[in-house]
């Protein structure tokens, strides 16, 4: 049966505008995206299919673009649609914070550094620069490193910050194994860079580890 022939409430294009997309399943998200499905197949059971296929709906996301392909009802079009959709989302996210005090919205910094680094299959590390108020200046990923780990140096971070005329930092970087637990080496880390920007003085307000829940401050755990 078409979708077309489904109840109103049950067909996913009129559910999101009638509830919001909250109510959405994963399948039925992802149908609204694929628009159609493919011989035998809805877009609804299409996106089943792909869900089971890959895993998880973050599974398919972080998919590249030779493994995504592969999949029947995807290709190199549907690609570039998803990929701009992803940007997109990360760009809303970039410019609410920039509206608001980074002290003032936490769960705003956390969403926006996780919509950047949580995919990376390497291990990214990156600052957040803020004015005296604590708005976002700008993000910049500083260094990239192998699977194991990112050589940061403190005089690289030291310059940029000068360069953006910053009066404070978040730091962050992403645990590409999911945990967020920091090890001695980030704690160390730390501590070298929160001396390194106290020379200009730049204050570091925290520093984020992103892995596969929600980003680890720690400020929060005192280890800052």
């Amino acid at each position: 049966m078409s979708i077309r022939d489904w109840p109103a409430a049950e067909r996913p294009r009129e559910k999101l505008l009638e509830m919001g997309a909250a109510a959405l399943t994963d399948a039925e998200l992802l149908a609204i995206f694929l628009r159609t499905g493919v011989t035998g197949q809805s877009a609804v059971d299409l996106a089943r299919h792909l869900l089971q296929d890959f895993g998880s709906l973050r599974a398919l996301l972080e998919a590249d673009l030779a493994c995504f392909s592969r999949r029947l009802g995807l290709g190199p079009a549907k690609y570039a649609q998803l990929q701009a959709v992803l940007e997109m989302g990360r760009r809303h996210l970039a410019e609410r914070l920039k509206r608001e005090s980074a002290l003032e919205s936490p769960q705003a910094v956390r969403d926006y550094l996780k919509a950047r680094l949580r995919h990376e299959p390497h291990e990214v590390f990156g600052c957040l620069f803020l004015d005296a108020k604590h708005r976002v200046i700008e993000f910049e990923a500083l260094f990239h490193g192998s699977i194991d780990g990112a050589s940061v140096y403190p005089r690289q971070v030291v310059k940029r910050a000068l360069a953006h005329n910053a009066a404070a930092a978040i730091l962050v970087h992403n645990h590409p194994s999911g945990v967020a637990e920091p090890s001695q080496a980030d704690r160390v880390l730390t501590g070298r860079l929160k001396e390194a920007l106290a020379l200009i003085e730049v204050r570091v307000l925290d520093h984020f580890i992103v892995g596969d829940g929600e980003p680890l401050s720690l400020a929060e755990y005192g280890w800052l």
